[in-house]
């Protein structure tokens, strides 16, 4: 049985022999030339014209040169092209960031438009899978736009009608490698608009040390490094839960030793306390004079000290009713937030059977009653399989260090995560190069984008510890 192809005729089979395969023979129209020409020059127009709306700039330069040098003479026209040069580079010199901002990056937006972008669209939507062909017609994908800043290319493309974001979202490996990147992020503007971010550099590469301690205290959001776009990452602790996720070495210490540091001044004004649990002994034992005594390694300390959080909690809440529905840190009722190191030990492998259902209910009730009294929970963990961690949706805000698999990602981030560019078992186990990179998914957004925590030595903790018991 034959399989006829979009536009074959059945009736000019080819056939020399009987034992030849049946060939079919495209069906072909002869355009007259005058119409081709004329498609061709209305392509033409089109094409011209949009390239004035799009880029006036870049097209006013040259016809305005060529104009000067046709009626003035070339060395007039050579003269300003070289005054115009000079004046962009010592502006460049002055002002480099308003020169960027202004010139700079629409100058590479518009390069790498034409080079790279533009130049390549064609094969490797073809090659992808992203262009249909429907009765012999290719209907391709419609690039609108591309801007660029100091790491990253950002293009807005028009799905065809009928595609969906998983069908872009599926193919990030051929997008990343057709336009010659290391990885490629989906996310979706409006209803047929994606934006497409391609980096072209990666400014997480180098560790970052300690930030500063806050001048002033408060409950968050505290900075605690920076995102990859550069701008700082301040992250949410006070009316929400934390869900940390990474393999051995990731870089675990960082968040939850960042997070201590920006709480310090509200610590040390009695706004904000932190009761820390560490099974390992050896993450937070450091700096168990923060704590207050608020600190647990032993199992059955660490029940006890769950189990006191959920009285506060549960106290808190009797006191609150029918008066406020929020939390407002005073010195009488701080915010608290519990800091769990590797809870897995505690909720999964720890062998006695009733100390393990203890710690998870308590866990299971601060993560779905605390938020809105003021009690937190920040939890650290290295598998994030369900049958060990099985409350990990009760914590709106999740972050993936280094990963071992693929799918764990979205078992950290939520499904699709990975899709739409969470590679976080993609980051370097080397610890200068990925120690504290991850990729966090806010309760604020759906789509993850990628961070880097400030690293936190010892010489940090104990200046911490210091600067703590000043308060005495």
């Amino acid at each position: 049985m034959f399989k006829r192809l979009p536009g074959d005729e059945a009736r000019n089979l080819v056939s020399t022999t009987p034992d030849t395969a049946v060939v079919f023979r495209p069906a072909v129209l002869k355009t007259p030339a005058l119409v081709t020409l004329l498609i061709y020059g209305w392509r033409f127009l089109a094409a011209l014209i949009r390239t004035t709306w799009r880029h006036p700039v870049a097209v006013a330069v040259p016809i305005a040169l060529a104009a000067i040098g046709y009626h003035f003479g070339w060395p007039l026209a050579a003269s300003l092209l070289g005054t115009i040069v000079l004046a962009l580079a010592s502006w460049s010199y002055i002002d480099r960031g308003s020169f960027a901002r202004l010139v700079g990056w629409r100058l590479l937006a518009w390069w790498r438009l034409m080079w790279v972008y533009r130049r390549h669209w064609h094969g490797v939507m073809d090659v992808s899978g992203l262009a249909k062909r429907v009765n012999g017609r290719v209907y391709m994908p419609r690039l609108m736009r591309v801007t660029c800043d100091g790491w990253a290319d950002r293009i807005t493309v028009r799905m065809l009608d009928g595609q969906a974001v998983k069908d872009w979202s599926d193919r990030i490996d051929n997008l990343a490698q057709g336009f010659g990147t290391t990885s490629c992020r989906v996310a979706l503007v409006k209803g047929g608009r994606l934006l497409l971010t391609f980096p072209r550099r990666d400014p997480l590469a180098s560790p970052m040390p300690a930030l500063p301690i806050p001048d002033e205290p408060t409950v968050g959001p505290v900075e605690i490094g920076k995102q990859e776009d550069g701008r700082p990452l301040r992250l949410k602790v006070h009316g929400t839960h934390i869900l940390i996720a990474g393999a051995t070495g990731a870089g675990k210490g960082s968040f939850l030793w960042d997070t201590v540091r920006g709480l310090l001044p509200a610590m040390r004004a009695g706004l904000a306390q932190v009761w820390a649990l560490d099974p390992k002994l050896m993450e937070l034992s450091f700096g168990r004079e923060l704590f207050q005594g608020r600190y647990a390694a032993d199992p059955t300390d660490c029940a006890d000290l769950l189990d006191e959080a959920v009285s506060v909690m549960q106290k808190r809440a009797t006191r609150f009713a029918g008066l406020q529905r929020s939390h407002v840190p005073t010195i009488e009722d701080p915010f608290v937030l519990v800091l769990v190191d590797e809870v897995a030990f505690l909720t999964a492998y720890q062998p006695d059977r009733q100390l393990r259902q203890r710690i998870s209910a308590a866990l299971a009730t601060l993560a779905t009653q605390g938020r809105s009294v003021g009690v937190g929970v920040m939890a650290a963990l290295q598998d994030p399989r369900k049958e060990v961690m099985n409350i990990r949706n009760l914590f709106p805000d999740k972050i993936a260090l280094r990963l071992d698999e693929s799918e764990q990602v979205d078992m950290v981030l939520g499904d699709g995560a990975r899709d739409r560019g969470a590679l976080a078992d993609h980051i370097s186990p080397v610890p200068e190069l990925g120690a504290g990179v991850a990729y966090m998914r806010l309760e604020t957004s759906p789509e993850p984008i990628r961070v880097r925590a400030a690293y936190v030595s010892d010489a940090d903790i104990r200046a911490m510890v210091a600067y703590y018991g000043q308060a005495a």
